[in-house]
């Protein structure tokens, strides 16, 4: 078995059993048992569902047209020298196409199909790959790709709330110039407020913005309809020959535009991530009947206004709407856009619990916020990370333009990252042959290609910003991962086997006293340093006695009836290893209490855990450099207890420290 990265005590990964099965290995009978609870319940497909997943999923993509046709038509045009009919014509087909292959087709017709055990994201999906790849080179590399992929969706969930919230204030400058000057202060608080409403969870946010975003998506089909009576000419716009026309003609300018052009698909990977949390069903029939046409109708508006106001182009979709209209559309364009940061960040949890649960994050503190549903979860040290982000890019970039720059290449990166990981998934999950697997993915590949390399050319007007965060949580995790591997090395030269004790324990004069003991190790064919301290100090054993060990499984959940496996290794000494899916938050104690079930007496009450608390030095020879260190110290320090992480009463703890050097 193989410790997992992270070290928790008491914790290794172990792919999903196959069956149940009693068997021997010398010592006892080996009982799985334990149910699994269907802890993914999914939101109806209804209209609370419906509801549900507009106030959470569709918040980031729903309000890219504040911001991204604006932004695609000033590449080629300005209020002064106004795009020609034509390119505008060639941008709203190159927003519909991106719309329908990237969203439609990549995400809602594909890539959804592939869930792993129901749950999303691309460390699922990465999770998904590894587990039907043998040869542990690609195993390694389907690791990095999704580590890469996840990094840059946490600089989106950054990105996300700032760019959001500040293009939605900005209507202030149409509707009531003279505060434009409150558009900083009022996008910080707006923004302290929806971090602050996390703890909440995503089921009462969904609740409370569903219907705001129902009337958001309402208000803007019937902006574009009103806009597009007036101009119908623009509907041929929905034809692809428009696109190549504009592409062909520009060449490089028209790839510079490709890089705006992307900002109204971004929010495509938080329909992927957020589908543990509303499930398949409603997130693809909110889209395709109700979400893609108000997109559409918008984007088709604002073309239609253009062509006849070029002037309109200072802020075309405020713009659309009548004067009367423009202080009720600028509260509610306020409320969607603090919406719109909801899929970034909620999907942004649920991949950080997977990174945990897998072993490439520091234990953080989890808390559920509904009891009934285990994909609800709140982060608050994660959650207070992104608020800091956003609130600082606020502050430097002081206008969604300028954001602008920074958004598309976290998100373009993600596109690709996804691409990779599909075209093995569907090659060997869904047993798609190599041509149509290689063709179909290949071309998406090609295409997020395109708007990734379209987007690099940002990077030194903001660009830099994903990236930055992206490498920072790359060296984050590479680094808890190195000094967990040097960590486990050093404790298995140091171990003692389970055998070798076993064999010794009847000749020794070990004093055995009443109660149970559970002790946790992480490899359960060698014997706990908790023990062997507790022997050298305290000079006794129970005479009952658990050897518990946790295996984090490479999928959401651990099969129901193969939650825990039970073995007597001699008399009163078993050993427990319990299982949980990378989607799971351990609760040991209600874990070790099904081994009444499977016939070993266990009581929680009476129960003392033992486990080791690890003083890490530097030695003298590491092989870690001195800043790597100090980072894997810093972030052994911040850890979660394993305690905690466990669901252990804190009173019925002993801890041991030992001292290691690496």
């Amino acid at each position: 078995m193989t410790d997992r990265p992270d070290g928790l005590p008491g914790s290794t990964n172990a792919a999903a059993p196959a069956s149940a099965k009693t068997a021997t290995d010398g010592h006892g009978s080996i009982r799985e048992f334990g149910a699994t609870e269907d802890l993914h319940k999914k939101a109806p497909v209804g209209l609370a569902g419906l509801l549900g997943v507009l106030g959470v999923v569709y918040g980031d993509i729903g309000t890219s047209p504040l911001y991204a046709f604006q932004a695609s038509v000033q590449i080629v045009g300005s209020i002064r020298h106004p795009a020609e009919s034509w390119e505008i014509m060639g941008i709203e087909s190159l927003i519909f196409w991106a719309l329908m292959l990237v969203v439609t087709i990549k995400y809602v017709m594909l890539v959804m199909r592939a869930d792993h055990d129901g749950e999303g994201g691309i460390i699922a999906l990465m999770s998904l790959a590894q587990r039907v790849c043998k040869s542990p080179k690609f195993r390694w590399i389907f690791g990095i790709v999704g580590i890469g992929g996840a990094c840059l969706f946490f600089g989106d969930g950054i990105i996300t709330p700032a760019v959001s919230v500040l293009s939605a204030i900005e209507g202030i400058e149409v509707s009531v110039p003279s505060a434009s000057h409150i558009i900083i202060p009022v996008a910080i608080i707006i923004l302290i407020a929806l971090f602050s409403a996390q703890a909440l969870g995503t089921g009462k946010i969904g609740r409370a913005f569903g219907p705001i975003m129902m009337v958001w998506f309402l208000t803007l089909a019937v902006m574009g309809i009103h806009s597009i009576m007036q101009t119908p000419g623009i509907l041929m716009a929905l034809s692809p020959y428009y696109a190549a026309q504009f592409v062909f003609y520009h060449g490089w300018l028209a790839f510079i535009a490709l890089g705006s052009v992307v900002l109204s698909v971004t929010g495509a990977e938080a329909l992927y991530a957020d589908m543990g949390h509303f499930g398949r069903a409603p997130i693809r029939y909110a889209w395709l009947f109700f979400v893609l046409p108000s997109l559409t109708l918008n984007y088709l508006g604002q073309g239609a206004l253009l062509l006849r106001n070029p002037a309109a182009l200072q802020n075309p979709f405020y713009h659309l709407a009548p004067g009367w209209a423009q202080i009720p559309l600028l509260l509610l364009a306020t409320m969607a856009t603090v919406i719109a940061s909801q899929a970034g960040i909620s999907g942004g949890f649920s991949l950080c619990r997977q990174l945990i649960q897998l072993g490439y994050l520091p234990r953080m503190r989890i808390m559920h916020t509904n009891a009934e549903e285990e994909a609800q979860i709140y982060l608050p040290v994660f959650n207070w990370v992104l608020a800091l982000g956003s609130i600082l890019l606020v502050l430097s970039f002081r206008s969604s333009s300028a954001l602008a720059a920074a958004y598309g290449i976290a998100v373009t990166g993600t596109f690709m990252c996804t691409a990779v990981l599909a075209m093995v998934v569907f090659r060997r999950v869904f047993n798609w042959s190599v041509p149509l697997a290689g063709l179909v993915f290949g071309f998406f590949l090609i295409s997020d290609g395109t708007f990734f390399a379209a987007n690099v050319l940002k990077i030194p007007d903001g660009g830099w910003v994903p990236l930055a965060i992206g490498v920072s949580a790359t060296i984050l995790m590479t680094t808890w991962a190195r000094g967990r591997s040097l960590i486990r090395a050093r404790q298995a030269a140091d171990s003692l086997p389970m055998a070798s004790f076993l064999a010794r324990l009847p000749q020794s004069r070990t004093v055995r006293v009443p109660g149970m003991a559970v002790f946790l190790t992480a490899n359960p064919d060698t014997v706990p340093t908790c023990l062997l301290h507790n022997l050298k100090h305290n000079k006794v054993l129970h005479d009952h006695v658990l050897f518990v060990t946790v295996q984090n499984l490479d999928q959401p959940e651990a099969e129901r009836g193969h939650r825990a496996m039970v073995q007597e290794l001699a008399p009163n000494i078993y050993r427990v290893i319990v299982r949980y899916g990378f989607m799971e938050m351990p609760n040991l104690p209600k874990a070790l209490e099904e081994l009444n079930a499977a016939g070993v007496e266990f009581d929680a009450i009476q129960a003392s855990y033992f486990v080791s608390r690890e003083l890490v030095v530097r030695s003298t020879l590491s092989k870690l450099s001195i800043w790597r260190m100090w980072l894997f110290l810093l972030m052994v320090r911040n850890a979660t207890p394993s305690t905690e992480f466990f669901r252990i009463p804190p009173d019925r703890v002993v801890e041991l420290g030992v001292r290691i050097a690496i």
